[in-house]
């Protein structure tokens, strides 16, 4: 607060040619060029990961006519979850069921418990957000058919007022001729609504640069070592 105080404050002109004055002018200035190159280099990184984003996800929806149906059961589609007499669902219970999909590693299966989850909920990740949970469903789904095998694992769950959050570790070998090896640790924040208890925002954070994930796509694996993935 003092920073941003600070940085709106115009000196009056008896001070504005005060050593201490100048120092800060000349620091505030240096201060904007570097956030602005900064700026400036993301840029071109945000645009190349949201075409990977989108590449991924119309590759995701070809490979599924490509693909045989999994077999796995979609177990958590038809569960409904018990309301109380306000029509809310009990967070412990949206809660359980969370975990429950985390079993059925939803990230790359889809099968999640849809009646945790509001019709119209915001998905969103470093590349971007939508809203719907048909096409969450559908692109967790079309991202399996582009893995040779995952592992994924919740770590470590926190209650807060508002949401949950959900630590994860992922792991995968992708269905690719390079076969690429993806790993990463992250996070997931289940927000609820007030009014029916179930999730209304859903936001990924992965705990490695947005590229590193790119680069670990585009990087060929050993196959020595890939093989005992």
């Amino acid at each position: 607060m003092a920073n941003s105080l600070a940085s709106t404050f115009i000196a009056p002109p008896s001070l504005r040619h005060h050593p201490i004055f100048r120092l800060n002018h000349r620091q505030n200035v240096r201060d904007f060029r570097f956030c602005a190159k900064k700026s400036s280099e993301a840029e071109p990184e945000n645009a190349l990961l949201k075409i990977a984003w989108y590449g991924s996800e119309f590759l995701g929806i070809a490979a599924s006519f490509l693909r045989s149906p999994s077999k796995t059961a979609d177990s958590g589609a038809d569960v409904e979850l018990s309301v109380d007499g306000f029509g809310k669902i009990d967070r412990a219970t949206v809660v359980d069921s969370i975990k429950e999909d985390f079993h059925r590693s939803y990230f790359v299966t889809g099968n999640l418990t849809l009646d945790a989850y509001e019709d119209n909920c915001e998905f969103a990740d470093p590349a971007g957000s939508f809203r719907g949970l048909s096409r969450f469903k559908r692109n967790c789904t079309n991202f399996g058919y582009l893995l040779e095998r995952s592992n994924m694992k919740l770590m470590k769950w926190e209650d807060f007022e508002d949401k949950g959050i959900g630590h994860w570790r992922f792991s995968c070998v992708m269905s690719f001729p390079w076969r690429p090896i993806l790993s990463a640790t992250g996070y997931t924040e289940y927000f609820f609504d007030e009014k029916s208890g179930k999730v209304c925002r859903h936001v990924e954070h992965w705990n490695v640069p947005k590229m590193t994930l790119l680069k670990q796509i585009l990087r060929p694996s050993n196959k020595k070592s890939s093989s005992k993935t």
